[in-house]
């Protein structure tokens, strides 16, 4: 990866490069690296420099890694350097507020985990490194970008330094609140939950076994994701906790013994005495769908095109998928001697993505919806339903393979 500060004086002529990636977060990053593996150039361009995106408690998140995206990871030469850092996920207990009814997703030995869980910050220090040793990504760091211009023979970025940075497509990787997603006029549905993800580290006595747990609460979901033990050896595991806008504030502010407290009888003594280990921090949670992810010479990915709800935790994973299709929609082209940005092939990676994106936030919203109805009745109905899905074995299957980001037609780079 060609490493570029902001420059004291302008290039004399901009360089020119298959792709200009605006956004160098894990999905961006991602991108570039796979599509050096499809012999495709690129420019990516970051507000934040690697030291800044990946110093201690930038981002304090973890994130489920299907096994699809493991795949696409493996397929680009990145899982050797996440191997050792990755806590696998062997089973996820979901159930409606710890009552009986509870199901168990669990895999065969054969088919593996059902992903594996990393903190953020292991992932994109695995992707910077990865692509320091790529000579087709020219990475632009504290950049602030200027000016965005489309034509018919190609696309312009102009830094803030006079750099400008040429290719054939511009990809929008730049995140929620995309500026060029919005510059372009994209339409899209959205809507606030009026909720808040408080995320932080736990230490507890027992240990999790791989066990990711999801309990519904009227409230919202509260998650336990399972992590690799400390080297200490102290039992380890990321909680995602999901609170209404009007008490986050209260709740993220209390003493930690109280914090700790409220956390404890949320688990019902699940993983035993717990301990907290990471600082808190909290993000507010909203949806947004794209109508239409392409314009000319322009494809906006990940959190650009889609939000969710983390109920699931399938937003980065869905981000991945993008990468996948649009990186073989441009190698196929590429092999026909067609340009990154031809109209046919942004058409037929809209197509593909649209659909799949869709179901799968729908199906996301659909659930934070169902489990947040309070009362008895709900709750009975839910837990009945749930007591379904654990004797048929056709239903778990079904959610499992969703989970593991293998249903639907899946891009080659995500196959095993």
């Amino acid at each position: 990866m060609n490493a570029e500060s902001n420059a004291s004086t302008p290039a004399a002529a901009p360089e020119r490069r298959d792709l200009v990636i605006l956004g160098g977060g894990l999905v961006g990053m991602t991108l570039a690296l796979a599509a050096a593996r499809q012999g495709l150039t690129s420019h990516v361009v970051d507000r934040a420099t690697p030291a800044e995106l990946t110093a201690e408690g930038a981002d304090g998140r973890a994130s489920a890694i299907s096994t699809a995206s493991w795949n696409l990871f493996t397929n680009i030469g990145v899982a050797s350097r996440l191997d050792a850092l990755g806590c696998p996920i062997e089973a996820i207990a979901v159930t409606d507020g710890m009552k009986p009814g509870r199901i168990d997703f669990r895999p065969t030995p054969e088919e593996g985990t059902l992903g594996r869980m990393f903190a953020n910050r292991d992932l994109r220090l695995a992707l910077f490194e990865a692509g320091e040793a790529e000579p087709a990504i020219a990475w632009h760091t504290g950049a602030t970008v200027m000016r965005r211009t489309r034509g018919p023979y190609g696309v312009e970025v102009e830094l803030a330094d006079g750099t400008i940075l040429a290719g054939s497509l511009l990809v929008a990787a730049e995140g929620r609140q995309s500026p060029t997603r919005d510059e372009a006029g994209f339409a899209y549905a959205k809507w606030d939950y009026q909720h808040r993800a408080i995320v932080t580290g736990l230490t507890h006595e027992k240990p999790h076994e791989g066990v990711a747990w999801e309990i519904f609460y009227p409230d919202g979901p509260f998650a336990l994701l399972p992590l690799l033990d400390l080297p200490d050896g102290r039992h380890r595991s990321a909680l995602v906790w999901t609170v209404a806008e009007k008490d986050a504030a209260g709740i993220t502010k209390l003493p930690d013994a109280v914090f700790r407290s409220e956390v404890a009888a949320r688990m019902h003594d699940v993983f035993g005495r717990i301990e907290l280990a990471a600082p808190r921090m909290s993000y507010p949670l909203r949806f947004h769908h794209a109508a239409r992810v392409t314009e000319d010479r322009l494809v906006v990915i990940g959190d650009a095109a889609h939000g969710m709800h983390p109920i699931a935790g399938q937003g980065l994973n869905l981000g991945l998928r993008d990468v996948g299709a649009l990186v073989e929609v441009l190698g196929e082209g590429a092999r026909l001697g067609l340009d990154p940005g031809d109209a046919q092939g942004l058409a037929r990676y809209e197509q593909w993505r649209s659909l799949d994106a869709f179901m799968v936030m729908s199906v996301t919203d659909g659930l934070n919806r169902l489990f947040g109805i309070p009362g008895r009745l709900p709750s009975a109905a839910r837990r009945l339903g749930m007591g379904a899905v654990q004797r048929l074995p056709v239903l778990k299957r079904f959610f499992m393979d969703e989970a593991r980001g293998v249903s639907g037609k899946l891009p080659e780079l995500l196959q095993g």
